[in-house]
C-alpha cells in the first residue's frame, strides 16, 4: 500500500529523515510526494541530493496543500512555527507531531486545526528499530489512523493509545530510554577496559551480548528474571555482580530515571501550552 498526495515536513532533522527515508525505501511514497522546510541550506541540499525530495525554506509553502504534515521541529521553536502555519492547512490535512512534551490541545489552538496524531518515536527510528506510541484527536478519521499508523510503523514498531497521558509516560520510558541504554553499554565497555581489554575489543563483547540477550529474550518469551535465574549460578561470577548491582540500586535508579523523564515530558507540555497562549 501507497500513502497517496503531498507529504511535507516541517524540519528536516535527524528524526525527520529517519521517516523519510524509511518511506521512500520502503516504496510507501515516491521521492516526488515529499517537501520538506528546513532553514539550514546545506541541510536543504543534502536531504535533495540524498532522496531527490522537493525542499523550502517556507514553512507555510511547504505546508500548502498537503494531505499529511510532520511537524518534526524542536518544541523550543514551536511559538515560532504556529503562526506560520495557522490557516493555512486545508481541513482534510492529517498533521503528525513528533514533538516531545507538545500536547493536543496545543496543536489544536496554535493551528486552528483538528486532525492531528501526536507520537513520541525514539532515535532507534533512525534505523528502522525504533519505538512509538501514538494519539490522536476525536477528529481523527479511522483512514487517518491507518496512515499514521504506516508511517509511524516505517521506523519500526508502533501502537495506539486512547489515552494522550500515555505519551509522556512514553517519553520517560522508550523516548529516553536509548540514552539510558547508551549510558549502561559506556559503562559496561569501561568496565571491560578497567578488567584489561582494548577498548574495541571491549565494545565488540558488549553490543554483542546485548543484541544476543534481547535477541534470546524475544525468541524464548521468557521472563527476564527467569533469563537472569538460569545465568546465576549459587556462589558463581553472576551472582556476585548482580549482588553489587542491586546494593548500589541500580534497578531503583533506572525506575527513578524513567519517572523524572516522564515528569519532565510533561512539565515541557505546560511550557509548550503556555508559550502557545502568549
Amino acid at each position: 500500500m501507497q500513502l497517496s498526495g503531498k507529504i511535507a515536513f516541517i524540519g528536516g532533522g535527524a528524526m525527520a529523515e529517519a521517516i523519510l527515508k524509511r518511506l521512500v525505501l520502503g516504496g510507501l511514497a515516491q521521492p516526488e510526494q515529499i517537501a520538506v522546510s528546513e532553514p539550514v541550506p546545506a541541510r536543504r541540499d543534502y536531504l535533495q541530493a540524498e532522496y531527490g525530495i522537493g525542499v523550502e525554506t517556507s514553512n507555510s509553502l511547504a505546508a500548502r496543500s498537503a494531505a499529511i504534515l510532520v511537524l518534526a521541529v524542536k518544541p523550543q521553536v514551536l511559538d515560532k512555527v504556529l503562526p506560520d502555519l495557522a490557516g493555512v492547512l486545508q481541513p482534510e490535512t492529517l498533521v503528525i507531531s513528533i514533538m516531545a512534551g507538545v500536547r493536543l490541545s496545543t496543536l489544536r489552538r496554535g493551528l486552528g486545526h483538528e486532525r492531528i496524531v501526536r507520537s513520541m518515536p525514539n532515535t532507534p527510528a533512525q534505523v528502522g528499530k525504533g519505538m512509538t506510541v501514538w494519539t490522536a484527536t476525536p477528529a481523527v478519521t479511522d483512514d487517518d489512523k491507518g496512515q499514521a499508523q504506516m508511517i509511524l510503523e516505517a521506523m519500526g514498531d508502533a501502537f495506539f493509545v486512547d489515552d494522550e497521558h500515555a505519551i509522556d509516560l512514553t517519553t520517560g520510558l522508550s523516548g529516553s530510554g536509548p540514552g539510558f541504554v547508551f549510558l549502561l553499554v559506556e559503562g559496561l565497555i569501561d568496565a571491560g577496559v578497567h578488567i584489561g581489554f582494548g577498548r574495541a575489543q571491549a565494545e565488540r563483547m558488549v553490543l554483542q551480548t546485548i543484541e544476543g540477550s534481547i535477541a534470546l529474550m524475544r525468541e524464548s518469551r521468557a521472563h527476564p528474571a527467569d533469563l537472569r535465574n538460569r545465568v546465576t549460578s549459587p556462589g558463581g561470577t553472576t551472582a556476585a555482580g548482580s549482588l553489587v548491582l542491586e546494593q548500589r540500586g541500580v534497578r531503583a535508579a533506572l525506575i527513578e530515571a524513567v519517572a523524572a523523564a516522564a515528569a519532565r515530558s510533561a512539565e515541557l507540555g505546560d511550557l509548550s501550552e503556555a508559550d502557545a497562549r502568549q
